[in-house]
């Protein structure tokens, strides 16, 4: 695959999990456990919490970066309650900097990723219970996911502390 593409590809994913990380930073303590939404029907999928949402998104980046569910554990402490329903959710919020950890983890692996990806690699198959994508589709599918709750985040600050990160527009770091 040429650099070209995958520098792009990196620059616009680095920037919305730094749009995230922007998020995570900004929250002050007393919103870290603040609901999201309201929507009783969802919370049997979704915790609506700041901190959880932060948790979510980091999951499936990881999980998809990874290409496939079989194997796939999240780093300790974090569970597998986003691959089930019906699970139970962590005991306690995950602390900012068990998250802010993590978040620099899936950075990494994710810029790693998209730095050895290769033609072969890129159009391979991936299926999940929703549905079966190429490679380069779940990363521009992930992209979109990250960007979806980080603009989430950042409108709840913005409504509950009057200001928000600002947008990012390419990845802190130029090399993918």
């Amino acid at each position: 695959m040429k650099s070209a593409i995958k520098n792009s590809l990196w620059q616009q994913f680095g920037a919305a999990i730094d749009d995230l990380n922007n998020a995570l930073l900004a929250c002050p303590d007393e919103l870290w456990r603040g609901r999201i939404w309201d929507n009783p029907a969802q919370e049997k999928f979704f915790l609506p919490e700041f901190w959880y949402v932060v948790y979510h998104t980091l999951f499936w980046l990881d999980l998809y970066l990874t290409g496939a569910e079989e194997g796939f554990l999240p780093p300790a402490p974090f569970l597998l309650v986003e691959q089930d329903e019906n699970g139970p959710l962590p005991e306690k919020p995950y602390s900012k900097a068990e998250l802010q950890t993590y978040l620099e983890e899936c950075r990494q692996k994710c810029q790693t990723t998209i730095a050895a990806l290769t033609d072969a690699a890129a159009f391979r198959r991936c299926r999940f219970g929703w549905g079966e994508v190429s490679f380069v589709e779940l990363l521009l599918y992930t992209m979109r996911h990250v960007q979806g709750h980080a603009a989430q985040l950042n409108l709840f600050l913005g409504q509950k502390e009057g200001s928000a990160p600002n947008w990012v527009t390419q990845a802190k770091s130029t090399t993918a």
